[in-house]
């Protein structure tokens, strides 16, 4: 099928946009709202405006992220009237908008502003005084931050919310001018839903959904002389931020990192690689301990699976919405947790520390990390393992605000009392499938199976949400895994699980797309999604480069058994690396359309 557009021929087929008609033929239209990682296009931004000359003469402005493009049709994107148009709605926009935008978190990096531009629309006259929702900031909950009047209702948040986790947890709320997004009806940290995934705030065009920042009390840390600052950083980071300082998509930016902490003063660098590993340690003996039971009970062939406990998105999501899962779900820590305490209790005696001057950041690709940090569950003696959680996000930010770039600077060791070596197992845990793969090497290896540490585990690499792996072992037969990410394709297993029909004996689970290459703390905006398989790339190659590429193999880890924990499993061990979990399961009382009614017109007739 062919047409014009600003007066040169196009092709295309029946049912596609004219925007993506548009977009593949390097003609540019300003978007707001639409998103096509999502293949969201609710047109209510309606700065994509163009106009549209039917085969029969008649013309009608569109906008063009909803718009099929017809046989014969004429499309023009820049005429005097198009341009007119799409500057009054910006304007419009901007009307309802507040705009307090040097505090705000998306100040420079703003898809607003860069629309703003685009359509050519004079900033310095318009000052948000149609605005009608409230100035109050919704900063309830620890890893993220809300601000209603920032919000434009491109949708974004509640299409990602529901695509990705299929739970909804974000609704618009009201109609007309006084439509905003909302969180059950209440606070964000209340909601019953929520899981702190951040997915959310990475799509958001605006600041009104963004990173709860913490920088400021990283650099208090950093300059207290009675401080001993410990940090700790994910896997993921060191593949992530690289894109998120401009250099190429997957690069290993591990000692580049190291430096930079150490430049801004940090008094010890570490791995959480390596807490990965000892995470692996734990939780790969209580799978054994698991499957024994199984096999003395003549259950193998129906398994009692086994759930990873490392997301904290996908822990808060069984005890909020599937609490019955519990039983099924791992009592390892996750890394960054395991890293806390160990840096609590075992680095003070081998660094000859005071334990209470130690103060611990981490640095993750996930806001539900700072949600995991103050968890009342994984706290000693009252006080928090873990000090302070940075998002890549904000760590970007703390090097900007130190003129610090990576780019340039010259790589360095991490600091090593014996919390830093790590197996390219460990490195795996940034993506989706990496825990499982991590696991099975040193599982298959105790159990008697190929040595995995030799091999990559293909079926359970790439990026597909569902994955399925069968390993063979001599004292267990063959153990059968899956690995899934997004809750939306977790429900799916967890059903499975509830019916007795789940033939798997040890499922990993993460939240966000990717696995923690994917985090809610990693780049913003369009990009969401589009460089994960560069990200991934990355991650395996670190694994492949690897010394050592099983957990139990790693001499830093044995070390720490050897001289403080005697061995997986034991009391210290679970006093220390392990936890319980909690019913948090609100009652849901679904609404009648009876109910509803009354409410639309009320919010109507205000």
């Amino acid at each position: 099928m062919k047409a014009m557009m600003n007066n040169k021929p196009v092709e295309f087929t029946d049912g596609e946009t004219i925007l993506e008609v548009a977009r593949r033929s390097g003609v540019f239209i300003p978007t707001l709202c639409e998103f096509a990682a999502l293949n969201h296009r609710p047109g209510t931004c309606r700065v994509c405006l163009v106009e549209v000359q039917k085969p029969d003469g008649t013309k009608r402005i569109v906008t063009a992220c909803d718009t099929r493009l017809g046989e014969g049709e004429i499309i023009e994107t820049r005429t005097h009237r198009v341009r007119s148009m799409r500057s009054l709605q910006m304007e419009l926009l901007f009307s309802d908008h507040c705009e307090k935008c040097s505090g705000c978190a998306r100040h420079g990096d703003c898809e607003l502003q860069d629309v703003a531009r685009q359509t050519g629309l004079d900033l310095s006259r318009l000052s948000g005084t149609l605005v009608t929702r409230s100035p109050k900031v919704d900063d309830s909950a620890a890893g993220l931050v809300f601000t209603a009047d920032k919000c434009i209702r491109c949708l974004r948040c509640v299409e990602v919310c529901r695509q990705v986790h299929g739970i909804a947890a974000i609704t618009l709320n009201n109609v007309g001018r006084d439509a905003v997004i909302g969180f059950d009806n209440g606070r964000w940290a209340d909601s019953d839903r929520c899981i702190q995934c951040g997915q959310c705030a990475l799509v958001c065009p605006t600041g009104a959904l963004a990173v709860k920042d913490q920088c400021c009390r990283a650099f208090d840390f950093f300059a207290d002389p009675n401080i001993v600052t410990v940090v700790q950083f994910a896997p993921a980071v060191r593949i992530a931020v690289a894109e998120a300082v401009g250099a190429k998509p997957g690069r290993d930016f591990e000692g580049r990192v190291v430096a930079a902490l150490k430049q801004l003063g940090a008094d010890f660098v570490m791995d959480t690689a390596w807490s990965a590993d000892v995470t692996i340690m734990e939780e790969g003996t209580e799978l054994l301990e698991r499957l024994r039971h199984q096999k003395n009970n003549e259950s193998l062939n129906k398994p009692a699976t086994m759930f990873t406990s490392c997301c904290p998105g996908w822990v808060n999501h069984v005890e909020k919405s599937a609490p019955d899962m519990i039983p099924h779900l791992s009592t390892t820590r996750s890394p960054q947790a395991i890293f806390g305490a160990l840096a609590k209790h075992y680095l003070p005696n081998v660094a000859k520390i005071p334990a209470g001057r130690i103060r611990q950041i981490s640095i993750m690709p996930c806001t539900a990390k700072k949600d995991e940090a103050g968890r009342e569950i994984l706290r000693h003696n009252g006080k928090n393992d873990v000090d302070l959680v940075l998002t890549i996000q904000e760590f970007v930010r703390i090097l900007e605000r130190s003129a610090i770039d990576l780019n340039t600077i010259e790589p360095e060791p991490f600091d090593s009392p014996l919390m830093s070596e790590s197996s390219g197992a460990g490195q795996l845990f940034a993506t989706t499938g990496g825990v499982m793969e991590a696991a099975m090497r040193t599982v298959s290896a105790l159990s008697g199976g190929d040595d995995l540490s030799r091999l990559n585990l293909e079926p359970v690499r790439g990026m597909e949400k569902v994955k399925e792996a069968t390993i063979n072992t001599e004292v267990f037969g063959p153990l059968k895994v899956a690995v899934v990410y997004g809750i939306k394709a977790a429900d799916a297993v967890i059903e499975r699980v509830r019916a007795g029909t789940a033939p798997w004996h040890f499922v990993e689970v993460m939240a966000c797309p990717g696995g923690c290459i994917g985090g809610g703390g990693t780049l913003r905006g369009k990009n969401w999604t589009r460089t994960l398989g560069e990200r991934q790339a990355g991650v395996y190659q670190k694994d492949a480069d690897a010394k050592v590429r099983a957990a139990h193999e790693n001499p830093d880890v044995q070390r720490l058994y050897q001289d403080f924990l005697v061995e997986p499993g034991s009391h210290l061990a679970h006093e220390l690396l392990h936890c319980e979990y909690e019913n948090r399961q609100k009652k849901r009382i679904p609404l009648r359309i009876t109910d509803i009614g009354p409410r639309v017109r009320l919010a109507h007739n205000k």
